[in-house]
């Protein structure tokens, strides 16, 4: 009788203490959210935006997009970092996530956050993105594009998501491979970066297909080259840069993360959530829709993948230098 009173007490513990043998709490039992380091209609807001209902739905829980922009996507980062990691703080992050402790690093600063403060959950997007100009600029091509910068020296701007951002540093790439000079104007997000273009401040950038794709076919802009190693499917007339002389590659990825030390229950509920939601017939269409094709990695995968992209990336940054907000 005693043995038995004892089991059923030593059972009830394990029901309501967490961390006592499997029997912890249901994960989610509570709504998630997902952080977008950028301002809203960049590509990080647009795909947690399609995921997040499916998610919503495989959970039966509410998953909140929450936009915290600022610094390139290091404020949202930092926020992320810092979060409890028990799986209901997430963020979609850019390939920004790379570059901006190594911009930290090189301008002698306590970064924001590191790398090893997160682990992947899935890679979901890798577009390469596209040099789009204002159609008011007097150049066809990508030829005379780079012909009217060489005769204008540093006068020319180019816009970005921010100093080392996810579109600044595609654009370093090519003005190195071009030996070309032209100003920056660093904005705080994807969206604002095109608007940059399409109010006259700025004159090209390198936008997400998904960004650029309404407003090349209305002819606000026009795109001149993409950094992808093969043409993309939906812009089948957009040339890459290596097919125009200049070998430079790079992809504009987007990946979910957690905070590291999720524990290992709550990380698997997770990637299994993301796999299965990744090829639900509605996060398929709904990519289709704001034109960004899936390029899916479980876990492991992409985080093997992450490694080399970022140690790719730094070099990059070395490269770029010291560079300031002027």
């Amino acid at each position: 009788m005693k043995n038995h009173y004892l089991e059923t007490v030593l059972l009830g513990l394990c029901l309501f203490v967490p961390g006592l043998s499997g029997a912890q709490d249901h994960y989610p039992s509570k709504s998630i959210t997902i952080v977008s380091p950028f301002p809203p209609g960049g590509t990080s807001d647009l795909t947690a935006r399609q995921l997040a209902p499916v998610l919503e739905r495989i959970f039966k829980q509410p998953v909140v997009v929450q936009n915290r922009p600022g610094a390139a996507g290091a404020t949202g980062s930092q926020v992320v970092a810092n979060s409890a990691p028990d799986g209901y703080t997430l963020i979609l992050h850019l390939v920004s996530i790379s570059a901006l402790p190594e911009r930290d690093k090189l301008f002698g600063h306590k970064p924001a956050y590191t790398r090893d403060q997160f682990v992947g959950i899935a890679r979901i997007t890798a577009d390469p993105p596209m040099l789009v100009v204002h159609p008011s600029l007097p150049a066809k091509n990508l030829k005379e594009f780079v012909a009217l910068a060489r005769k204008k020296p540093g006068e020319m701007i180019f816009s970005s998501s921010g100093l080392y951002g996810a579109s600044h540093v595609p654009f370093e790439m090519f003005l190195q491979a071009a030996n070309l000079k032209m100003r920056h104007l660093p904005t705080t997000g994807g969206a604002p970066a095109m608007t940059a273009v399409l109010g006259g401040h700025a004159v090209t950038w390198a936008s997400p297909p998904n960004i650029a794709a309404p407003h090349l076919k209305s002819g606000k802009v026009r795109a001149f080259a993409q950094w992808g190693e093969k043409r993309l499917e939906a812009f089948p007339e957009v040339p890459t840069f290596k097919e125009q002389g200049y070998d430079i590659e790079y992809y504009l990825w987007g990946g979910l993360f957690a905070p590291k030390n999720v524990p290992p229950q709550v990380f698997n509920t997770l990637r299994e959530a993301v796999r299965k939601a990744v090829n639900d017939p509605e996060f398929v269409k709904g990519m289709e829709k704001i034109r960004t094709p899936i390029a899916y990695q479980d876990a492991d995968e992409f985080n093997a993948w992450w490694d080399k992209d970022a140690q790719k990336l730094a070099q990059v940054i070395q490269r770029i230098g010291k560079v300031t907000e002027k």
